[in-house]
């Protein structure tokens, strides 16, 4: 048993581990990912709509498998669990090689390392002094800080850049995984995302600005209040409240009024009025406000609502006498068949209709937010570093050419962009050129000396 075991578990380290599965099933995270924004998402989307969109068979195979609550159903998250461990197993496999490449940087070329690169110079000199002088200082040109690298049996020296470079796709990995964790794996288990209407109270003299008072109140007591507006939601304890939309609810909200008395005895009032408020005009009379429709229609003598968009409104008054107990029915505007406008004492003017507005409240609690972020920061920091950071190295190495004569060999390498390099590379290679050519000449002229044998070893 033990022994079918470990092959079972190398094979499935190895498939995790490759490159070609994390591609496959981030592939699929995206596909599932974009099926989630097209398909309408439980609860977001009003059940109703749902159900007009999709025919039942169809709603029945969406809801069986998870296709109208993606973020949440069981087997997406599994799916993101298998992408992570995926990364990890990738990073693992390969992270000692990367970290010995990194912290251990191979400085002193061989001869067969010489031999195959792919990117190298040679350059006459006279003596190895005179050749790692010129392109030492070289470097300092290009800014470039050079080792002299020691060896029992020659000098070298070793310069490089942005060595970080080779890290970076670590930390797009590490990114990813803080990604994953708190918007596919915490926020699916522990967030939740809800909808809210409210309406302001009848005493709110804000109504028509395009923004809404919110007040939160834990144990009877107000705790934090902020006017939200729509991308300014407020926090409080890690739960999110957003304006999502705004309009009115067809209700009446406040009716300004002037009342002229038709015996022309008294003078004209201005009143206001609510649902069902009753307003004294004089010692024998009063109004209320009986019925606001919004958008009214006159159908066998009746008054109907016809929706509750504010287009075609109708107010129905109540005049009382307590006199004559005499109630009269006065619509305005005046509805033939309907209104008793003419026996009422006073004649009623529109001023001013006001009516309620409600707030939609889209509230949320996301514990994963900070992992999200964490992740995009580093995502920014990582993909920076894998494309326009480059990791070059150069070497240079006194060598006796084919014929015996001594030569200075120049190579280098970068772990991207290796025509840009090459560019690099040649303005190096001149440099060190220019660097040489006085002292060759000089040289020239008198017998070159020789450098002292050491015995000091080094890397």
């Amino acid at each position: 048993m033990a022994l079918s075991l470990h092959p079972a578990i190398r094979n499935t380290w190895k498939t995790l581990s490759s490159i070609k599965t994390g591609v496959v099933l981030i592939i699929l995270v995206v596909i599932f990912s974009i099926a989630g924004t097209i398909i309408l998402q439980r609860p977001l989307t009003d059940p109703d709509e749902i159900a007009r969109a999709y025919s039942p068979a169809m709603l029945r195979f969406l809801d069986l498998t998870g296709l109208t609550d993606v973020y949440h159903a069981h087997w997406f998250v599994s799916l993101m669990l298998l992408v992570s461990l995926s990364i990890i197993a990738a990073s693992v496999q390969r992270f000692p090689n990367a970290w010995r490449y990194f912290a251990r940087p191979y400085k002193s070329p061989d001869e067969g390392f010489r031999r195959v690169l792919p990117i190298q110079a040679h350059l006459a000199i006279t003596d190895e002094e005179q050749g790692l002088g010129a392109a030492e200082r070289a470097f300092r040109h290009m800014h470039l800080k050079s080792e002299r690298i020691v060896r029992p049996d020659r000098f070298s020296l070793f310069a490089e850049r942005n060595r970080i470079s080779e890290m970076a796709v670590y930390i797009v990995h590490a990114s990813l995984l803080l990604f994953f964790l708190g918007y596919f794996i915490v926020d699916a288990f522990y967030g939740w995302r809800g909808f809210l209407m409210l309406s302001p109270g009848m005493a709110s003299n804000q109504v028509e600005m395009k923004w809404s008072k919110l007040a939160v109140v834990d144990n009877g007591q107000e705790v934090s209040r902020k006017e939200i507006v729509v991308n300014d939601p407020m926090v409080y304890h890690g739960v999110r409240f957003y304006q999502a939309s705004f309009g009115r609810t067809g209700k009446l909200d406040r009716l300004l009024l002037n009342a002229v008395p038709r015996s022309g005895a008294g003078q004209a009032q201005e009143i206001s009025l609510a649902q069902n408020q009753v307003v004294s005009l004089d010692a024998d009379t009063k109004v209320q406000v009986a019925e606001f429709i919004p958008d009214f229609v006159v159908q066998d003598g009746h008054v109907y609502a016809r929706s509750n968009d504010v287009v075609n409104p109708a107010v129905h008054l109540i005049v009382t006498s307590e006199k004559t107990d005499k109630v009269v029915n006065f619509w305005l505007p005046e509805i033939p068949g309907v209104a008793e406008n003419a026996s009422s004492p006073y004649n009623f003017e529109p001023k001013e209709l006001k009516t309620g507005v409600f707030t939609g409240l889209e509230v949320s609690h996301e514990p994963g937010q900070w992992a999200v972020w964490a992740g995009v920061i580093l995502m920014a920091i990582g993909l920076t570093f894998v494309f326009y950071v480059v990791h070059v190295r150069f070497w240079v190495v006194p060598v006796q050419d084919a014929s015996g004569n001594l030569a200075l060999w120049i190579g280098g390498s970068a772990n991207r962009n290796r025509d840009a390099f090459e560019q690099t590379f040649k303005r190096f290679v001149e440099q060190v050129e220019k660097e040489l050519k006085p002292k060759f000449q000089e040289a020239a002229e008198k017998p070159a000396a020789s450098l002292p044998k050491t015995t000091t070893a080094g890397r």
